[in-house]
C-alpha cells in the first residue's frame, strides 16, 4: 500500500485568474493499493462516492488505460482536510492523488511532466493542478495539451491566512457568475498586476503587493455569491495583511502576510470572531514539496478514524 499527500491549492491568485496559483501546507492524505474489487472508504464518517463514479478511481483508472495496463480493483482510503465545494482547491487534490497514486502502483512509467499535463486536461486549470504537483508560487498555463509554467518558492518570504466560512459556494455556480466578455480596461488591469504580482514574489520586493493582488475579472462578479466577501478582504487588509483575494472560485479569501509580522494572526482570530464569527482564520504557509507518494507506514490505518 502507498500514501499519497497533496496540498491544498489557492487558484486565481489575485490578479491571476485561471493563471496563478499557490500549494499551501493544508493536506489530503489517500492510501491506495491495487485490489480484487473497488472499496472505498473515508475517515470521520464522510461520505465519498464508493463506486466507479468516485474522482480518484476514475483518475487512477486513466494512467492504467493510457499505460494499456488493466485495473482489477482499487482499495482506497481517504483522510481529507481540506475543505470541499470552498476554493482550496479539493477537486484537484483528489484527481492529482488519482494519477501519482496509479503512476506510483505501476513503477512509475510517466514521468512528472506527463502527470502534469494530463492533470491540467482533467482539472481544466492548470492553476490548481499545477502547484499541487510541485508545490511552490506557480505561474502556468495549458497550450497545445502541454503545461508550460514557472515555479517560484517563497516560504521564506510570506505566511498566508486563509478565512474559511462555514458556508459553501458551488464552483459552476461561481464561474455562470462571469460574463462572456469584459472592457479592455479591464484586461490591462489584470496584466499590469499578474506581472507585478509574479515579479514581486520573484524579487521578494512585497511591498507592491497590496496594488498587485487586484482584480477586475472574477472577483467583482462572484463577490454577490459570498455574504459579506468584500468586507472581509476590507479587514483582512485592515488588519495589516500586505494583500488580500479570493481563493479559487470562493469563497475562501486568502491574506498574504509579512512573516516579520507575528501577531498578525491572533490579531486577525479576535477581531473575526467578534466582527465575522461565521469565518475561521486559518495560518498557513506555502508547501514546496508539492504532491509526495511514500510507502504506507506500518500501523498507519490503524490510526484512522473509519
Amino acid at each position: 500500500m502507498i500514501t499519497v499527500r497533496v496540498p491544498a491549492t489557492s487558484a486565481n491568485m489575485g490578479p491571476g485568474f485561471d493563471s496563478i496559483g499557490i500549494a499551501l501546507n493544508l493536506y489530503n492524505t489517500f492510501y491506495m493499493e491495487e485490489n480484487d474489487s473497488i472499496e472505498i472508504f473515508a475517515t470521520h464518517g464522510e461520505h465519498v462516492p464508493s463506486d466507479e463514479s468516485n474522482l480518484i478511481y476514475q483518475c487512477a483508472k486513466r494512467v492504467y488505460d493510457i499505460c494499456g495496463k488493466p485495473m482489477p480493483g482499487l482499495k482506497l482510503i481517504e483522510d481529507c482536510d481540506i475543505p470541499q465545494t470552498r476554493g482550496l482547491g479539493s477537486s484537484s487534490a483528489c484527481t492529482v492523488a488519482g494519477l501519482i497514486g496509479a503512476n506510483a502502483l505501476l513503477g512509475n512509467p510517466l514521468h512528472q511532466e506527463n502527470i502534469i499535463d494530463l492533470a491540467a486536461a482533467i482539472e481544466g486549470h492548470p492553476d490548481n493542478s499545477t502547484p499541487a504537483i510541485l508545490g511552490g508560487f506557480c505561474t502556468s498555463l495549458l497550450e497545445y495539451g502541454k503545461v508550460w509554467s514557472v515555479r517560484v518558492p517563497i516560504a521564506d518570504k510570506l505566511d498566508f491566512v486563509a478565512f474559511i466560512p462555514n458556508f459553501e459556494l458551488s464552483t459552476e455556480k461561481a464561474r455562470q457568475a462571469i460574463p462572456r466578455t469584459i472592457p479592455h480596461k479591464d484586461a490591462v488591469f489584470n496584466l499590469s498586476r499578474a506581472a507585478l504580482l509574479t515579479g514581486s514574489l520573484v524579487t521578494g520586493d512585497l511591498h507592491n503587493l497590496m496594488v498587485a493582488a487586484g482584480d477586475c475579472l472574477h472577483q467583482p462578479y462572484r463577490f454577490g455569491l459570498i455574504p459579506d466577501g468584500e468586507e472581509v478582504v476590507k479587514s483582512a487588509k485592515g488588519l495589516g495583511a500586505l494583500g488580500a483575494f479570493l481563493s479559487g472560485a470562493g469563497p475562501t479569501i486568502i491574506a498574504m502576510v509579512d512573516k516579520e509580522d507575528k501577531t498578525y494572526y491572533s490579531r486577525a482570530c479576535m477581531y473575526f470572531a467578534e466582527r465575522f464569527p461565521n469565518w475561521k482564520p486559518v495560518l498557513l504557509s506555502c508547501d514546496e514539496v508539492g504532491a509526495l507518494v511514500t510507502p504506507t507506514e506500518e500501523g498507519a490505518l490503524d490510526k484512522l478514524d473509519l
